[in-house]
């Protein structure tokens, strides 16, 4: 496959983003895709990619503001508003793009952005397919699967960073921390889960502002489901220590066209050995199957 690097715009600060494309092939569907909670692109992303490029799509993968490459400040600010402008203004890019078919575009996101490409795919209206891989679906149910001295402790920190932004400082907790210290994600598979995913030699910091922590629950992408009229691919892991199953089911359950495949593993299992292989296999037929199908 041929990979390009590229900028695209999002509100006045340049976004990061690579365009994969299959070789031999004129102007193919392209799949948009972007990294989950606090994550840069080069988090696996390109495996993901030559999964979906053998199956003759084109990709597009991209880091949001204050992450990676892109522009922005503080660095690693986990916003669910900045993070669903950014994908509207990915989804405007690679419909200008003339290497692809701008007509038939798929989501793909995972955990935090799996919430994310449900409500960029209600807001848009014009995507023709979304994966949704073990998301992100509902603040509320994901705080409620933490303790009452997790949830002070985050929005004794959130309200920290918050009045320190008033005047120009941030106050960063870790994204990831053993079970017996805080951090945004700290359940036991978290931390060996999401390092795993960082590749050698990364500048990734672990660490992002605190804020999020204040805004996490009142984020709930299910309410945006019934608005999602293309068919979308939801990928569900029993085990999940973050994003609770039987919400990821009730999301999915509310989806005018809709297939749930749910796998008896843990959050970040998905991303490495067997699991990845069946698991980019579906995405990437389930992908092609709704896109070309978009030509026919």
């Amino acid at each position: 496959m041929n990979r390009n690097e590229l900028t695209f715009t999002s509100k006045g600060l340049s976004c990061s983003a690579r365009l994969y494309l299959p070789q031999n092939s004129s102007k193919p569907p392209v799949v948009v895709m972007a990294p989950g909670f606090a994550a840069e692109q080069d988090f696996r992303l390109a495996a993901l990619a030559e999964k979906f490029v053998e199956k003759g799509l084109a990709v597009i993968t991209f880091d949001y503001r204050n992450f990676g490459k892109s522009e922005g400040a503080p660095r690693n600010l986990v916003d669910p508003k900045r993070h669903v402008e950014d994908w509207l203004a990915a989804i405007a890019f690679a419909r200008e793009l003339k290497q692809v078919d701008g007509a038939r575009i798929g989501l793909w996101g995972t955990s935090f952005s799996g919430g994310h490409v449900l409500v960029a795919a209600a807001r848009d209206g014009k995507v023709k397919a979304v994966v949704s891989q073990v998301p992100f679906v509902d603040g509320l149910a994901t705080v409620m699967n933490f303790s009452l001295i997790y949830n002070l402790t985050g929005i004794y920190h959130g309200l920290i960073d918050l009045i320190g932004s008033l005047f120009g400082k941030t106050h960063y907790v870790p994204v990831v921390a053993d079970p017996d210290q805080f951090g945004l994600m700290n359940t036991p598979e978290s931390k060996p889960g999401y390092l795993a995913l960082v590749p050698e030699g990364s500048d990734w910091r672990n660490e992002a502002p605190a804020r999020i922590a204040l805004t996490l629950p009142a984020y709930r992408p299910v309410s945006y489901a019934a608005q999602i009229s293309c068919p979308v691919l939801i990928i569900c892991a029993e085990n999940d220590s973050l994003n609770p199953a039987k919400a990821v089911k009730k999301c999915a359950s509310k989806f005018k066209s809709a297939t749930i495949i749910s796998l008896p593993v843990e959050h970040f299992e998905v991303y490495f050995g067997d699991n990845f292989e069946k698991v980019s296999e579906m995405e990437a037929k389930f992908l092609a199957g709704q896109l070309f199908a978009e030509s026919a």
